[in-house]
């Protein structure tokens, strides 16, 4: 393997990992940012206020996104493990 392989590999690996965790890290993003907006002008600091919205949401996002994310992972395990059986 040349090193325009591994980083080729490399570039692949990082895309598949904002794919798959990019749909649940920016929904909690975006709720925990309008929470704490709501927080702010309503001068409520109550921290389960903040954990219990984002909690539940990000579980039925991922509810929604799973089919999607397991798609994404197995498509890319399948490449890797088809250039693991040509090398060896």
């Amino acid at each position: 393997m040349d090193f325009d392989t591994n980083v080729e590999f490399l570039r692949v690996a990082l895309w598949q990992v904002i794919m798959t965790a990019g749909p649940l890290l920016f929904v909690a993003l975006i709720v925990g940012l309008i929470i704490g907006i709501i927080q702010a002008a309503t001068s409520i600091n109550e921290m389960t206020l903040s954990f219990v919205p984002k909690l539940v949401i990000v579980l039925m996002t991922f509810g929604l996104f799973s089919g999607f994310m397991l798609t994404q992972l197995t498509t890319y395990f399948q490449h890797i493990f088809d250039q693991i059986s040509a090398i060896g």
